[in-house]
């Protein structure tokens, strides 16, 4: 009956947001594209040329991808005789998927009603089910179980955020959730909170954090130019994955930077592709120096101190991390639960962050227990910035033991793997 009344609910949000989406799909290619797949079509590239059983592994967006993507390649590298295939949620996250894995690896995952997700199980036919973070799918969880697939979670986790809507539906997920093998939990706290939603408590188990195993591919060509035309000794300030709201804060403080660093340069990186114009029309309507790296990159010229370097491109600004003086990671100066430290650290890289970091609690709390991160407050953002970007010893031990922790804490995508082949068919 639970079921029922979700997928009901699931079908009137889909109906009632139709207009939406139908105007969406008119004026945005980044909303038509894989639609036939999210309906349940499965794409032929999936269908024909390999007839291996299958391994499924879905994660939502690049964060999540980033981290999976290190898993399927080395769990298709300890078992060949399978083919390991990668879902996204987000068009950002299956380019990155397709960049990372392999275009014929990718797809988008459907939608999450039975006849879509049981003709997925019967096309693809997995042995294996392996869900990134907490991508907790009712039908889908309810169809493995009916046809006995095994269901793993890597990298689990529960936001503070979600963490109460689980609990007050504790008994129905207790039922979905009993179905799944194993759970391996980010963190101790993690475990916690997995086990009180209501995944069994003889699967679930601490098996650290995979964006420790995350590292960035070769340099992008946007940083191989940049090394080229920066100048000599020229401070690098990164600010990355920015929201909205968080731009003006950064500019002004970049312009307060200014007055007594005037030899710095700022990369901006918002978050979100459909946000690049709007932060170009913020920094023309401001009078701001820069350069946006779609323009820029035709023709690179030398890069002024003063000048804002916009970075509207995807898949780069993990790369670009390794030019930074000092960067900051955005979703943190706005209640948006903030974004991943680790992406600058594994350069060595000094990290400030605003307060609001709940979606990489477990994460940042690890660095800030070895005082390997700084946290800012608008109000403390510039004099901080001003410190790491002056005091080069100060940045320096901060960048240091940043790094110390990101190899400290990996090892989690080696520890999944194994626990993933513990569950494929031994015949």
């Amino acid at each position: 009956m639970t079921l029922i009344l979700y997928t009901s609910a699931l079908f009137v949000a889909l109906v009632l947001g139709l207009p939406y989406w139908l105007l969406a799909m008119a004026t945005n290619g980044k909303y038509r594209e894989g639609l036939s797949e999210r309906l349940g079509w499965v794409p032929d590239r999936l269908r024909e040329g390999d007839a291996r059983k299958t391994i499924w592994v879905h994660a939502v967006s690049v964060g999540e991808v980033l981290a999976a993507s290190r898993l399927v390649n080395e769990l298709s590298a300890c078992a060949p005789q399978y083919r390991v295939l990668l879902s996204t949620t987000t068009r950002t996250g299956q380019r990155l998927a397709r960049e990372r894995t392999g275009a014929t690896r990718a797809f988008y995952f459907p939608l999450d009603f039975p006849w879509i997700v049981r003709r997925y199980l019967r096309v693809l036919d997995p042995v294996l089910l392996v869900l990134v973070e907490t991508e907790l799918w009712p039908n889908l969880l309810t169809a493995c179980r009916q046809a006995a697939i095994p269901v793993a979670v890597v990298n689990g986790r529960i936001s503070d955020r979600s963490l109460s809507r689980y609990l007050r539906f504790r008994r129905v997920w207790t039922k979905i959730l009993s179905g799944i093998s194993i759970v391996l939990a980010q963190s101790q706290e993690d475990v916690k909170r997995m086990k009180a939603i209501g995944a069994p408590a003889g699967r679930v188990s601490f098996a650290g954090n995979l964006k420790f195993d995350v590292r960035s591919a070769e340099p992008a060509p946007i940083t191989r130019t940049l090394r080229e035309k920066l100048p000599s000794g020229i401070r690098v300030l990164v600010c990355g994955s920015t929201l909205e709201g968080e731009e003006e804060i950064l500019l002004d403080a970049f312009q307060q930077l200014l007055k007594t660093i005037p030899d710095c340069v700022m990369i901006l990186a918002p978050r979100h592709p459909e946000r690049f114009g709007r932060v170009a029309q913020l920094l023309k309507n401001r009078n701001q120096q820069c350069v946006r790296r779609s323009n820029w990159m035709k023709r690179p010229a030398k890069i002024k101190p003063g000048t804002v370097v916009l970075l509207d491109s995807i898949g780069e600004l993990a790369s670009v991390y390794a030019l930074a003086s000092v960067a900051f990671v955005g979703g943190s100066l706005v209640p948006a639960g903030g974004h991943n430290p680790l992406e600058p650290a594994q350069f060595a890289v000094p990290v400030v962050m605003g307060n609001h970091y709940a979606n990489f609690r477990a994460i940042i709390d690890t660095l800030l227990q070895a005082e390997a991160l700084k946290l800012a407050t608008t109000e403390t953002l510039v004099p901080m910035l001003e410190n790491l970007l002056t005091d080069d010893e100060a940045a320096n031990a901060l960048g240091v033991r940043a790094l110390e922790v990101f190899h400290h804490e990996s090892g989690a995508t080696g520890r999944a793997v194994t626990a993933l082949l513990g569950l494929l068919p031994t015949a």
